[in-house]
């Protein structure tokens, strides 16, 4: 038996993935209708190549000789649901026998020096289609339905080592397509694969080719990045590779000595460390990853060495302009802006916590307390045991009081005694400036004293309306 044979028969006898995937029902009726047919069928790519990791997956991905018209034709009678919006790149995806499944016709994807979508080249091999592909690794396929292995350059190998290359130069494979240098990011951290000296050095000369991909695929590249279970050497070979700077240039500037004189850890190790304490959700990783942003501007040195007052205003600022250029959704563009301008509350308050100092945390937070609260918990990175036990411990006093508060009171709906127009008849005013700080008087009441009942609010208003009235 030849030595790739051996490799992968013991990969799959481990794992067995590789025979479920061939036994679906999804991919033996794809099979069926293909060889029906008389066009080839293999199953590609991460799809093999995961198979043969023992990993789960839902989705399938194929290479066939049939054009994106004959496998439109082919797979509108047999699948329950169809979708032709990549046509023009030769892909049809359909929902069949319970998984998603994506057909693609062989083909070479180029993009110009200066274009933003690569021009497709239909091709006729099985071999020059994966030649084509951006990893070895991923340059593998099984035809179907014989279940042969076409491992042209050396995928298999590749994939045992951990080894990260191209199965052309890279220079080749990265111009066709630049986005594939941040795949290499998020594989790195997602594989646990170590990219070649080759790839390194072309993505480190080739890093300005990014320029010509649209932000919102790049966007979508590090999204899918930092919600990895760990994304640490992701995030650090987009820095080391200068990848960052085409679309991140503040996470480079990051890499600074806090301070000259002790050496202290720089900040962009602190967050890079950060991040990857958090949990992978995205809006709290993005958080992480930009909570320090505005360090480098706000530094500066006093007797007692370095500081960045207000870095967390600033960076809100920041942080707002960055991710609309990137085109985050507006939502998560406000919940992360809120979250970096908060991530400095909780050191604010000392080392007591009275309901009033709780009730306001509680509400300037709002729908973001769960991930201030681990923000706060992970931005702690000193190696100093002592000091770590004590942020860890007033954070713990803060949630416990959080939670009595919370039984004590509604403190998730923290809101004046009084509506806005029941402020105004009774101070008998129109709509305007008045009621606005009328509110903020109550809502203030309610903050330092805990929920007061409706009479009370009321005559507070009017002796607070009194005195605001005399006053010259």
């Amino acid at each position: 038996m030849p030595q790739v044979a051996r490799t992968v028969t013991r990969m799959s006898a481990t794992t067995s993935s590789l025979e479920k995937i061939l036994r679906a029902p999804a991919v033996m009726r794809l099979a069926e209708i293909f060889r029906a047919a008389d066009h080839d069928l293999y199953l590609v790519g991460g799809s093999v190549r995961d198979a043969l990791l023992g990993r789960q997956q839902e989705d399938f991905d194929f290479a066939t000789s049939a054009t994106p018209e004959e496998i439109e034709s082919l797979l509108s009678s047999a699948a329950s649901a169809l979708w032709t919006v990549g046509r023009e790149f030769g892909t049809i995806a359909a929902e069949l026998a319970g998984h998603k499944v994506e057909v693609t016709t062989y083909r070479s994807d180029v993009y110009s020096s200066d274009s933003r979508k690569p021009t497709v080249v239909f091709g006729d091999s099985i071999v020059e289609d994966l030649r084509r592909r951006d990893f070895t690794m991923n340059a593998m396929a099984i035809s179907l339905p014989e279940g042969n292995l076409v491992d042209p350059f050396g995928g298999v190998k590749a994939l045992a080592a951990a080894c990260l290359d191209t199965p052309r130069s890279p220079e080749e494979s990265f111009t066709e397509d630049p986005l594939r240098m941040l795949r290499a990011c998020r594989f790195v951290s997602q594989l646990g694969a170590f990219p070649s000296d080759r790839v390194v050095q072309a993505m480190t000369r080739m890093q300005r080719r990014l320029e010509i991909v649209s932000i919102e695929r790049v966007r979508d590249e590090l999204c899918k990045i930092l919600v990895l279970d760990d994304p640490v050497k992701a995030l650090w070979l987009l820095v080391d590779t200068k990848l960052s700077d085409q679309f991140l240039p503040e996470l480079a500037s990051m890499r600074l000595e806090q301070d000259p004189i002790h050496r202290h850890k720089d900040v962009l190790t602190h967050t890079i460390a950060v991040t990857g304490k958090t949990s992978p959700r995205l809006r709290l990783r993005l958080a992480a990853l930009l909570h320090d942003i505005a360090k480098p501007q706000t530094r500066s040195y006093g007797p007692n060495g370095v500081h960045f007052y207000h870095h967390d205003i600033v960076g809100a600022k920041m942080v707002r302009h960055r991710l609309r250029v990137l085109k985050c959704p507006k939502g998560l563009i406000s919940d992360v802006t809120e979250l970096v301008a908060l991530h400095l509350r909780f050191h604010s308050y000392g080392n007591g916590w009275t309901d009033s100092a709780v009730r306001r945390y509680v509400r300037d937070a709002g729908h973001l307390l769960v991930d201030l609260n681990e923000l706060t918990r992970c931005d702690c990175t000193t190696r100093n045991k002592r000091r770590a036990l004590l942020l860890q411990h007033r954070m713990d006093e803060l949630e416990e009081r959080i939670v009595a508060l919370r039984e004590q009171e509604e403190l998730d709906a923290l809101r004046p005694a009084l509506n806005g127009n029941e402020v105004m008849t009774r101070l008998g005013v129109a709509p305007g400036p008045e009621v606005g700080e009328a509110m903020r008087f109550l809502l203030t009441l309610r903050l330092e004293e805990g929920e007061i009942s409706r009479e009370e609010a009321s005559q507070r208003l009017d002796a607070w309306w009194a005195e605001r009235s005399s006053s010259p």
